[in-house]
């Protein structure tokens, strides 16, 4: 009995047990479901703050480039339409004119480096030629360690060295990748020095066992440019075989001008800087346009067009452009030009126009489509067979040009005596066309719709579609292709039903924390492996939500930026929606006139909390809020609005078109100078701004009254500042 009731108890305490522990868990269940809904909801707001910051990054950058060219498009409609004696052809032919230099057959002479010193007390690193791999890496330590810069006498020697190379490899590169060797694929670096070193620690030196393809936009926008040049010219050097250099859209001297890289190098080299500008011209122009992997893989740095044909890029000349903004002129007034790269090729090896056949087609397996693979390890001197030990840069270049005469990508022969030479024969549609093409792998960006249009958001090349992406790559027998040019999130994107795949390298390139860099490996079975990182760690502490409005509020201070420059636009733009002038107007005219003005595509109602402070009954006012964008003004008291908002809005221009036309790199230009940019520049803009106006100007930024202005003062007296960001 006494059990019984024991066993009885026992159950009952179980039973209560059970049914105290059933209630929480019920409760819990539901606490983790809103928990859950709750991040979820938190997660969205997050992600949309963060797409819509990525959307303001790249809608500005884009602008801009879209600015650039619009520029450059006007000021060659001007050298084509100027009487030829007015000063003002004469200011704008300085941006368009032929190098004396890269069109001299001894500009080697004008390069000598012998001449120059390298004191005893340098404490940089000393490079010996030829190149070796224990130059390179004492050069990758001190570029990491920031010990000293590249002593000028070394910077020549190791370009001159590089151009020597360069100019004598294929437009279209030939590398395999084997079961033992995987090739490691990189995009954009923009001057991220430290995204280069965490590759090769992650990854590697290149080396014979571990391939490079570095697919352009080297420089530009980041400080360490001209160090990453240096390096990947090094190691080029010591592997020729094995490192694969792309051009990209920033290799080019004009594109420079605006976004960094000339200012980097002058400032870096005050007394050689010009020399090694125009030394980085040519080897800009010898970059070649794309690399092939296995006859399957093919990587350009922007893309392709519906024109877009391999064979055609193979045999271009792309040493004519020296800037792929604007095509080279062939014939004028019925006289081929004079004094060309040809000529200067021909000057050099003694013989008529067998020099423009030198790259062979892409598409053959014979020795020609291995002619890289003939280079050395470690010297510019070939190795040909036992009665050929020694054979010189210009005696090689020749033989290589005379095998190249021979063209298999259609199935037949063609030798350089076969016909006669294009260059003398070609029209200028013909130019263009393939100009087209060259600017097509340069700057396009793919479109998830089909067709193929022009890219007018960057002002070149042109968006092409997931019909275009099948039709080339079918048309080539080619399986994937992988381009850079495009900033993506994570490092790496595909599109066009994974036939189009895109790699940035440069990570934290709108902010710290705005973006992760990646790189790839390709193996023989050629599926692409994807490495990931964040070259940064002074963010590594912050939350996600900190994180994403660091980020956040850097983009808004540049669109403030943005809006600030354009106020009178803006005022005028919101005052016809204001008809009865109260001052206000809905949030939705206040977001189409702002978009009106800016152009940018952005969601502008979204962002209407973070740019507006205050709203009555869903109405703005609109002249407080441009009261509020707290932003400078100028050092310096301008009593023309008109010269002081063309100031503001046109900023990058202005100090693109300074830098052109400083040709003595001086940092100085003159008043005259001065005042044909300002006329030009509101003859572009359409915006009367008196002669008056630009010589008060010119005199106030005088500082030293010696009649010429400092370009960097200048600039940096007219840079906007958010004042929001100091309080």
């Amino acid at each position: 009995m006494i059990m019984g009731c024991g066993m009885s108890k026992s159950k009952r305490l179980k039973k209560c047990d059970r049914g105290s522990i059933s209630v929480p868990a019920v409760t819990a269940i539901r606490a983790a479901l809103l928990i859950q809904r709750w991040y979820r909801q938190y997660a969205a707001r997050l992600e949309m703050r963060r797409r819509c910051t990525w959307n303001i990054f790249q809608s500005i950058e884009y602008a801009g480039e879209q600015d650039q060219m619009k520029l450059y498009s006007f000021y060659g409609y001007l050298i084509e339409h100027f009487k030829p004696a007015s000063s003002e052809r004469k200011l704008i032919s300085r941006i368009f004119h032929k190098d004396e230099i890269c069109c001299d057959a001894d500009w080697e002479t004008y390069f000598c480096y012998n001449s120059i010193q390298v004191p005893e007390s340098y404490s940089g690193p000393h490079l010996t030629f030829p190149m070796n791999l224990c130059g390179v890496s004492n050069l990758v330590e001190a570029f990491k360690h920031k010990e000293s810069q590249l002593h000028p006498r070394y910077v020549l020697q190791l370009l001159g060295e590089t151009w020597r190379l360069l100019r004598i490899l294929p437009n279209i590169n030939l590398v395999s990748a084997c079961h033992n060797k995987e090739i490691t694929i990189c995009g954009d670096l923009h001057g991220h020095l430290e995204d280069l070193l965490l590759i090769f620690y992650k990854n590697g030196l290149p080396s014979s066992e571990k391939p490079y393809v570095f697919n352009g936009d080297f420089v530009d926008r980041g400080k360490s440019s001209l160090e990453i040049l240096l390096i990947l010219f090094g190691f080029l050097l010591v592997y020729p075989n094995d490192v694969h250099l792309n051009r990209g859209n920033h290799e080019d001297h004009i594109v420079n001008f605006r976004y960094g890289f000339t200012k980097e190098v002058l400032g870096k080299y005050r007394v050689h800087g010009k020399k090694i500008l125009k030394l980085l011209q040519k080897i800009f122009s010898a970059l070649p346009l794309a690399t092939i992997i296995d006859h399957k893989v093919l990587i350009v740095h922007g893309g392709i067009s519906d024109t877009t044909d391999l064979g055609m890029i193979a045999k271009v000349d792309r040493h004519k452009y020296v800037s792929a903004l604007r095509p080279p002129k062939q014939i004028q007034n019925g006289v081929h030009r004079t004094k060309t790269r040809q000529t200067m090729d021909n000057e050099e090896i003694g013989g008529p126009a067998e020099g423009r056949r030198r790259v062979c087609s892409w598409t053959c397996d014979s020795s020609i489509s291995s002619q890289r693979h003939d280079l050395p390890r470690r010297s510019l001197i070939f190795p040909l067979g036992s009665d050929h030990i020694n054979r010189s840069v210009k005696e090689e270049l020749k033989r290589r040009r005379r095998l190249a005469g021979y063209d298999q990508s259609y199935g037949e022969l063609k030798t350089s005596d076969s016909q006669s030479d294009p260059e003398l024969d070609e029209t200028t549609d013909t130019d263009e066309h393939r100009w087209k093409q060259v600017v097509d792998m340069l700057w396009s960006d793919p479109m998830p719709q089909s067709g193929c249009i022009p890219n007018e958001v960057r002002g070149r090349g042109c968006y092409w579609g997931p019909d275009v992406t099948e039709e080339v790559l079918r048309r080539h027998n080619l399986q994937l292709l992988i381009r850079s040019h495009e900033c993506k999130q994570e490092g790496f994107e595909f599109c066009h039903n994974g036939r189009v795949l895109t790699i940035f390298s440069a990570s934290n390139y709108y902010e710290v924390g705005s973006n992760r860099g990646a790189y790839i490996r390709m193996g023989a079975d050629l599926i692409p492996h994807f490495f990931q990182y964040q070259a940064s760690r002074t963010r590594t502490e912050l939350t996600l939500r900190q994180s994403v409005g660091w980020i956040e509020r850097s983009a808004l201070r540049a669109l403030r930026e943005q809006l600030f420059a354009h106020k009178s636009v803006l005022i005028s733009a919101f005052q016809e929606f204001d008809p009865d002038h109260k001052g206000t107007i809905s949030l939705s005219h206040w977001a189409s006139a702002t978009e009106r003005v800016l152009n940018l595509g952005l969601p502008w109602r979204v962002l209407r909390p973070q740019l507006v402070s205050s709203t009555q009954c869903g109405m703005v006012d609109y002249q407080q809020w441009i009261s509020e964008l707290s932003i400078t003004e100028p050092r310096l008291e301008i009593l023309d609005d008109s010269i002081l908002e063309t100031m503001y809005k046109n900023h990058s221009n202005l100090e693109t078109i300074f830098r052109i036309i400083d040709t003595d790199h001086s940092g100085l230009i003159s008043f005259e100078e001065f005042h044909q940019t300002w006329k030009l520049l509101s003859s572009h803009l359409q915006v009367e701004i008196s002669d008056k106006a630009i010589a008060d100007l010119a005199k106030s930024m005088d500082f030293n009254k010696d009649g010429s202005i400092d370009i960097n003062e200048f600039m940096e007296a007219f840079r906007l500042v958010d004042l929001s960001a100091h309080t």
